[in-house]
């Protein structure tokens, strides 16, 4: 009978992030289930396929109990490794969705396939748009604490999410954000000074625009709070809103058409993109 033994070693050491379901369901239970009758299938104990895929062989061992997520890498190795013949890297865009908060893996979804994407946020900079120092800091002031995988196994998704910068045809990209947000140094001077130049950078890409909503506005159309359009292709719309861990996907058209309008009166209040960055370096000099 095989054995987890936590003395093993192997290549890589680690076994991935857990994954944030509950523990013995969902996806990836099943691919971890797959995974078990195609190597025993193949006669291959956990150690000598560790080997042949660069694993240690406790690792496997959480793989196919469903207690960590596969990387992409191992997904593709154990493929070939076991001749698959494509069964393991199926499910391999459903396993990866598994790393994020149930509630926000419809939105990661969304924004993998997003043609535009219109954002506008009120307490912290967009998670699209966040350094890693930035969400590590943000994620290590959640209460009730997370513990430090779930801290770096979130990090990893978010940074992931950016792929979004990369994409080609490029998706065009909007952000308003309240100035309040880029004042507030969560984290440090050091964290909020990195943070503000990676805004620079970005909003230099020809696809996107991220734009300041001033402290001085009398008048603010976003007062009801943070929310986000998603167009897919084909021109379909909806809406995503988030708050304390829990979040709505709106659907309806006309509850979408009122939000895509009241995005644009946001985006005529706010500072342009060119005087954005102009405020950004402003405020970079001041710290």
């Amino acid at each position: 009978m095989e054995q987890d033994e936590p003395g093993e070693q192997g290549v890589r050491d680690g076994a991935g992030p857990r994954p944030e379901d509950e523990p013995g369901s969902g996806v990836v239970t099943a691919f971890g289930r797959q995974l078990k009758l195609l190597r025993i299938r193949a006669g291959l104990e956990r150690p000598e396929f560790g080997k042949r895929v660069g694993y240690a062989g406790q690792s496997v061992a959480s793989f196919e109990q469903g207690r960590r997520i596969p990387p992409p890498r191992f997904i593709d190795r154990a493929d070939e490794v076991l001749d698959a013949r494509g069964v393991l890297k199926a499910l391999k865009e459903e396993v990866g969705r598994a790393q994020y908060p149930a509630f926000f893996r419809d939105m990661a979804r969304l924004e993998a396939e997003a043609v535009e994407l219109c954002a506008y946020d009120t307490h912290v900079v967009k998670g699209l748009l966040q350094t890693e120092e930035y969400t590590r800091a943000l994620l290590a002031m959640r209460r009730p604490l997370l513990d430090e995988e779930t801290i770096e196994l979130r990090v990893s998704a978010r940074l992931a999410r950016q792929e979004i910068f990369n994409r080609w045809p490029a998706p065009l990209l909007s952000f308003v954000l309240e100035e309040t947000v880029l004042r507030r140094p969560l984290g440090g001077k050091a964290v909020l000074r990195g943070q503000l130049e990676q805004l620079l950078l970005i909003g230099r890409k020809r696809n996107v625009e991220i734009q300041v909503m001033p402290l001085d506005r009398e008048d603010n159309a976003g007062v009801d709070g943070p929310f986000t359009v998603i167009t897919r292709k084909g021109g379909e719309q909806l809406t995503y809103m988030e708050v304390q861990g829990r979040s709505s996907l709106l659907t309806d058209r006309e509850e979408v058409r009122l939000a895509a309008a009241r995005y644009g009166i946001i985006r005529s209040q706010a500072l342009t993109p060119r005087e954005t960055l102009g405020f950004v370096e402003k405020l970079l000099g001041e710290l």
